[in-house]
């Protein structure tokens, strides 16, 4: 699809630019969650009883032959002269992936498409950081796969910031490689976070079949300029000529109110193929206008769609 217009958001050059103190406060209280069902657990939830070692006493069991001896209550053998096991609350090592695509056509638009989506990376990377689950960010583009994997506990926060600050836009997103890429590092189950506009001329539909089944609960978050959904607020009209910022490909049009007209209707007929595309694999797809604030994205939106709690 071809960009159009200018940029005027500034980019953000240290860590507290992506997310402020009183931001990070809030998010203390946040936590990611998945829609789908763990093993042994109820949907929407991390935690279940298991024998075990753990941090929250749960319930007793009668003791059945095979069961480990490490766990059971002795003291209530010495007075009911019977065997219980202990049970506790685990909870669930949940991995969170974020995926940003750094594409040429994500540097562009007001507010900038690629700062709103590294600041919205911070914040759940942050989220995942303050709850010990495992997070491991990634950035695609047709430089190849950029991972910073593995990460855990507040003291890679500053890690995870300078390295978002660090990527560069350029050339396509080679979007199939990436997921299949991405796919192919999986390490048990997760929640996948895929963070681009989908406006790729190759299509999303590959790519995307690499991340559906096998333990992903997958949100796509398709983030979109304010005057690419409404080409209005960008101030065109007349004869252009418009270049493709990724590809260079050129197309000439004459803007009238018809052809914006057909424009949205051609942008609600893609995003809502995608969003299709999306449900009939589990997976939940989300349009954000880059002019959303972060605050009311994360603590409102999100919670609504399944993602944090």
């Amino acid at each position: 699809m071809a960009s159009f217009g200018t940029t005027t958001t500034p980019k953000p050059k240290r860590v507290d630019e992506l997310i402020d103190s009183k931001l990070m406060a809030k998010l203390d209280q946040v936590d990611v969650m998945s829609r789908k069902i763990f093993s042994g657990k109820l949907q929407g939830e991390r935690r279940s009883k298991k024998r075990g070692m753990s941090v929250e006493f749960a319930d007793y069991r009668h003791y059945v032959h095979g069961d480990d001896l490490r766990f059971v209550d002795w003291n209530i053998y010495a007075r009911l002269d019977k065997l219980f096991i202990k049970m506790f609350l685990e909870e669930e090592d949940l991995s969170l992936i974020i995926a940003l695509d750094t594409s040429s056509s994500m540097d562009w638009g007001n507010p900038n498409k690629l700062v709103f989506c590294q600041r919205l990376a911070m914040a759940l990377g942050y989220i995942g950081l303050v709850n010990h689950n495992r997070v491991s960010l990634y950035a695609f583009s047709d430089g190849g796969l950029r991972p910073l994997p593995n990460l855990r506990g507040m003291r890679r926060t500053q890690e995870m910031g300078s390295w978002l600050l660090n990527q560069q836009t350029g050339g396509a997103s080679n979007f199939d490689d990436a997921m299949r890429g991405i796919a192919l590092t999986r390490q048990g189950k997760g929640v996948m976070v895929v963070l681009s506009d989908f406006l790729y001329k190759e299509g999303y539909e590959k790519g995307l079949r690499y991340l559906s089944g096998g333990g992903y609960d997958t949100f796509c978050m398709q983030v979109l300029a304010p005057e690419e959904i409404d080409p209005g607020k960008a101030g065109l009209s007349g004869d252009l000529r418009l270049t493709d910022i990724e590809d260079d490909d050129v197309a000439e049009v004459t803007v009238s109110a018809g052809l914006l007209r057909r424009y949205k209707e051609n942008l609600d007929a893609y995003c809502g193929k995608l969003r299709e595309f999306c449900v009939r694999r589990g997976m939940m797809h989300l349009t954000i206008d880059t002019a959303t604030d972060l605050n009311v994205l994360l603590l409102d939106y999100l919670r609504k769609r399944g993602l944090l709690r």
